[in-house]
């Protein structure tokens, strides 16, 4: 499998049988950011799927549904809530048609799509987490789904997001992951590392990308010089630039 890490919580997953293209944005969409990864070409009856997580602007694109013309076979597994009207689409020069390509998903479901085994977990935020059997690869992407703890929130508030955090994560204790895509948010200040330290604690993963980490990549560098557990260190993968690909086995 190839890793390609684009920017923020974009990742495209290369299985060898389809390439599976996660919460992509167009570099430019998000205030104050320039984000630079690119999407890879591929031949043209390349069985790619696009995946996205919810709405917000940083996990999702509505311009991704312009590339039917460039690949005959993509679909598209999308968050509900990222449903737009055919008289939208056509306003904004979609063709309506293109709706017969995309499965819209709700939280704690199961879906097959050509072959793909895809179970949703409610987020914590907003929208959807993917858990993924797809060639004989187990994969999970985080979407929004994150112990999204402040400072100020309050117990009550706190308390309530990391209960639904780990009640979430239930689904994916009894599995082994090839991949995961997990939040690790520089924002969170004092529990900045609280939830990626949970999901490490508690799901097994060969391979654990952290993502959301607004271009501030420093952030693994001081998760790691926190870290003794050598089974953690050797799982984590190191994202240091956009565009970074991984070779994994």
């Amino acid at each position: 499998m190839k890793v390609t890490f684009l920017h923020h919580s974009s990742f495209v997953v290369e299985t060898g049988e389809r390439v599976l293209v996660f919460d992509y944005f167009n570099g430019d969409r998000v205030n104050g950011y320039t984000f630079t990864g690119k999407l890879p070409e591929y031949p043209s009856d390349t069985a790619i799927y696009f995946f996205a997580s919810h709405k917000h602007q940083d996990h999702f694109d509505m311009d991704i549904l312009r590339l039917t013309d460039r690949y005959p076979n993509v679909r598209y597994i999308l968050s509900k809530d990222t449903k737009l009207s055919p008289n939208f689409l056509k306003k904004h020069g979609i063709d309506p048609s293109v709706r017969s390509r995309i499965t819209y998903v709700t939280a704690n479901e199961e879906y097959d799509v050509d072959g793909m085994k895809i179970r949703t977990l409610l987020s914590t935020d907003a929208g959807v987490a993917f858990f993924l059997t797809v060639d004989g690869k187990k994969i999970y992407h985080a979407g929004d789904l994150h112990n999204w703890k402040w400072d100020g929130a309050g117990d009550l508030i706190n308390g309530r997001m990391e209960r639904g955090y780990k009640h979430a994560l239930q689904v994916l204790e009894d599995e082994y992951l090839d991949i995961a895509f997990v939040v690790l948010d520089p924002r969170l200040d004092n529990y900045k590392f609280k939830g990626f330290d949970y999901f490490l604690k508690t799901i097994s993963a060969k391979y654990v990308f952290p993502m959301h980490m607004w271009q501030e990549y420093g952030i693994l560098d001081e998760y790691l010089s926190h870290v003794s557990n050598p089974n953690f260190i050797g799982r984590i993968m190191k994202i240091e630039q956009e565009n970074q690909t991984f070779d994994l086995e």
